[in-house]
């Protein structure tokens, strides 16, 4: 799937074992973008940034749990670039790599023409991080169509994810549509308005 709205292009893959939604966020005209998460397959992630002939200048993760950083590395090896991860991710998630830079709540990130902002929303891991560019989030595991991230895993507390979902993503324009990070519903993605009469995590 690849949208592009404004100027911007989003691109979405689902690879590996656990269903994970991958994305290349970027600026269409410039064909510069980052790569969120990182998680499975590096090669079909290299072949696709080729195939859309992608200039890929960053990778952007969401949280620091394993199905989305197992392929870093290799990925590195492809795209010698820098890696963002927010300051807060528990230290047990942070890759040992030194492309890694932090990230705090409200930072920008330029990709191109477009502009990125960083909303910390913690409760899946002490780190989540979700990407917002005017129209679109890219949620990772805070929220899922339907859903929301699971928070029985090390770092993980129940209170702390719905306050992030209500103070930071229920806010934002209706318009906006959520890509998560996993493929756990028949719809790849939806709009925020539609989310909060279905989703129970945002009603």
């Amino acid at each position: 799937m690849t949208e592009k709205t404004n100027g911007v292009l989003i691109h979405q893959m689902e690879l590996g074992p656990m269903q994970n939604f991958l994305y290349f966020l970027g600026d269409d005209s410039s064909k510069e973008a980052a790569l969120v998460d990182a998680g499975w397959e590096a090669p079909a992630i290299r072949l696709e940034a080729e195939r859309l002939g992608l200039n890929i200048t960053k990778i952007l993760l969401t949280h620091g749990h394993p199905d989305h950083i197992d392929a870093l590395e290799q990925i590195l090896e492809y795209f010698p670039v820098p890696v963002y991860l927010s300051q807060e991710e528990a230290p047990y998630y942070r890759p040992n790599i030194k492309e890694l830079k932090n990230l705090r709540d409200q930072d920008t990130i330029t990709i191109g023409a477009i502009s990125v902002t960083c909303l910390h929303t913690p409760g899946h891991t002490p780190g989540g991080i979700c990407f917002y560019t005017p129209g679109h989030l890219l949620a990772g595991d805070t929220l899922f169509i339907d859903s929301c991230g699971r928070v029985d895993l090390p770092g993980g507390d129940q209170d702390t994810l719905l306050k992030s979902i209500r103070s930071k993503i229920f806010p934002l324009p209706d318009e906006t549509i959520i890509y998560p990070g996993h493929n756990y519903h028949s719809l790849p993605y939806d709009t925020l308005a539609h989310q909060k009469k279905t989703n129970p995590f945002l009603r």
